[in-house]
């Protein structure tokens, strides 16, 4: 390995981030080689990190034995780690260095880093039952951030204009709203069942017509995204129209499901689906770049 001992330390970081995403999601891992390659590692780098934080929120630490104050302390630490690495460019927590790195180089900020973790340290509450004001407060936390977080990676070194800037924003906010909102309805059996949790109202169980309310809003959102697309650049644009080809498939599936399964069993995509969903989106790329 060649470079400076710095250059080293941060391969070493992103091969490490790589893994964190290997484990955790293989079809994530598998998307993220869709992304040109100025925006795989970034990619990858910020979501090695959101995942780290929400297994430590989700019952990694509790797995561990720690007690709720330590695990907030844990969550603590972590915060103030990467806040320091977003300021100094080094951490020898090798995912925060490979996170810090993509921050500075990309623009990410403080304005989107702290309502993610402010999300996250309120899932360490033993139990949660969101109304509407607060599931829209945790979303724009947990995963409309997440999405501004990569697009400030797409749009790295271009310029849009000031109503162009607008609807990229308001699409990868909508685009991360309606993935976070469709992973809590395929992750209702966990959410309920053994975490406690309740993201999609305070009412208590959905039943269909909440459950098909959400449905119709999540498609509304994954519109808005699709039209900002369009002005991503293209060595972002399929990886980004692969994921949401995914998300969409699991709408349907979850459309097809009965509000009683839901609460039994998580939704899935079958990877042969995947892959012809993944085809289709590729090879229509092709045909517009020809």
């Amino acid at each position: 390995m060649t470079g400076t001992p710095l250059q080293r330390y941060r391969a070493t970081a992103e091969r490490a981030a790589n893994q964190v995403i290997a484990s955790y999601s293989t079809s994530f891992g598998a998307a993220t080689r869709l992304f040109g390659r100025r925006h795989r590692q970034h990619i990858r780098n910020i979501y090695a990190l959101v995942r780290v934080a929400d297994e430590l929120v989700d019952g990694v630490a509790a797995g561990a034995g720690l007690a709720l104050g330590e695990q907030e302390a844990s969550l603590a630490r972590f915060v103030a780690e990467t806040h320091r690495a977003m300021d100094s460019g080094y951490s020898s927590d090798l995912v925060i260095h490979a996170f810090a790195c993509t921050a500075r180089e990309c623009g990410i900020t403080l304005e989107l880093v702290d309502p993610f973790f402010a999300s996250m340290r309120s899932d360490l509450a033993e139990q949660r039952s969101l109304d509407r004001d607060e599931h829209d407060a945790y979303v724009y936390g947990s995963a409309e951030v997440v999405g501004l977080m990569c697009l400030r990676v797409f749009v790295k070194g271009r310029c849009y204009s000031p109503e162009e800037t607008e609807r990229l924003e308001a699409g990868a906010r909508a685009l991360g709203a309606a993935f976070q909102d469709i992973n809590f309805l395929r992750d209702l059996a966990e959410d309920t069942g053994q975490l406690s949790r309740s993201y999609l109202g305070a009412a208590g169980r959905l039943d269909t017509a909440a459950r098909d309310s959400w449905i119709g809003q999540i498609r509304d959102q994954l519109r808005t995204a699709d039209e900002a697309v369009r002005l991503l650049p293209r060595d972002a644009r399929i990886a980004v129209r692969s994921a949401t080809a995914l998300f969409a498939e699991v709408v349907d599936r979850i459309e097809r499901t009965s509000v009683e399964e839901l609460y039994q069993r998580r939704v899935s995509v079958p990877n042969s689906v995947k892959a012809l969903l993944i085809g289709r989106v590729v090879a229509s790329g092709w045909l517009v770049r020809a």
